[in-house]
């Protein structure tokens, strides 16, 4: 099992999918790798750092915090070499090849991203906003092995079929009342091994968040401090999707973007997944089994 998590920022990945990657560490142990790719540079948003020292900084913390977790952390390269600057993410030719370049190197059977906004009054962060739109503007691109050989070339003379995975969308708590999802993972079991790896991300917790004001958290003082500051945050999120405060959890909304996978399959791969039967039979209409008359459609 390999599953790619692709996010905008240091941190969205302990705070949307990082116990779900646990649990399937400890579920399969070397049968299972993990990875995070950030897209952005990680350079703003401190009120007291330089844009230097807070990319330094946050680097460090995202470092420490793979260390912990186990999982292999990447920046995300354009193909220059230079990684896109924080809140100047752009949806360019070279964003896309650069993660269609990402995604076959790691040829996931899992990619988690941040969602798309639909709802024109949802909130965005727009460098949230560009990865989802470029990983679902690439995804079908990925199987394309020539797509993007003027930014990669490639002098192979047979091209390499590359598996296209199943792709995911992540909770995302800028669009405040306009997520929804398919899929509800327990991650009570991993909480503390969640909490650890972002409490990492000092600068982020103890500093930023605090003072920018929109989280409404204040500065937590210990790691037992922020455990119980992230429990409730946590549980804020339940209530707000309909669901219990307890179990913890962590959800996710199956797209058509990549593979569309059989619900059998999302069911035997997920840990930890909650039982709902309404859900299900409703992924089960928009994923049904493949019977093999789908239309062929031209194109690439």
């Amino acid at each position: 099992m390999k599953a790619l998590f692709v996010h905008a920022h240091f941190d969205d990945y302990e705070f949307t999918a990082a116990g779900t990657f646990a649990l399937w560490q400890r579920q399969l142990r070397d049968d299972f790798q993990g990875r995070v790719l950030v897209c952005t540079d990680g350079k703003a948003g401190h009120h007291r750092l330089s844009r230097e020292e807070t990319g330094r900084v946050r680097l460090a913390e995202q470092e420490e915090s793979a260390r912990i977790g186990g999982y292999e952390f990447q920046h995300l390269r354009l193909p220059d070499g230079t990684i896109p600057r924080e809140t100047s993410l752009r949806h360019t030719p070279t964003l896309l090849a650069a993660l269609w370049r990402a995604i076959r190197e790691f040829e996931p059977d899992y990619l988690f991203c941040p969602p798309l906004p639909v709802d024109p009054l949802a909130g965005v962060h727009l460098d949230h906003s560009d990865v989802a739109q470029a990983i679902r503007d690439v995804a079908y691109l990925i199987n394309v092995p020539h797509a993007y050989t003027p930014e990669y070339p490639d002098e192979s003379a047979e091209a390499r079929s590359c598996r296209v995975p199943v792709i995911l969308t992540v909770f995302d708590s800028y669009l405040a009342g306009a997520n929804a999802f398919d899929l509800a993972v327990d991650i009570e079991p991993v909480f503390e091994q969640v909490a650890r790896m972002s409490w990492c991300h000092q600068s982020q917790i103890r500093e930023w968040l605090p003072w920018v004001g929109r989280h409404q958290m204040n500065a937590p003082e210990s790691p037992a401090e922020w455990s119980s500051e992230l429990r409730t945050r946590f549980e804020r999120e339940n209530v707000r999707l309909g669901l219990p405060r307890r179990p913890l959890t962590e959800v996710f909304t199956v797209t058509a973007w990549g593979e569309s996978p059989s619900v059998d399959r999302l069911l035997a791969d997920f840990p930890g997944l909650i039982p709902n039967p309404e859900r299900e039979a409703r992924l089960r209409l928009r994923f049904p089994e493949t019977s093999g008359d789908e239309p062929v459609q031209g194109g690439i």
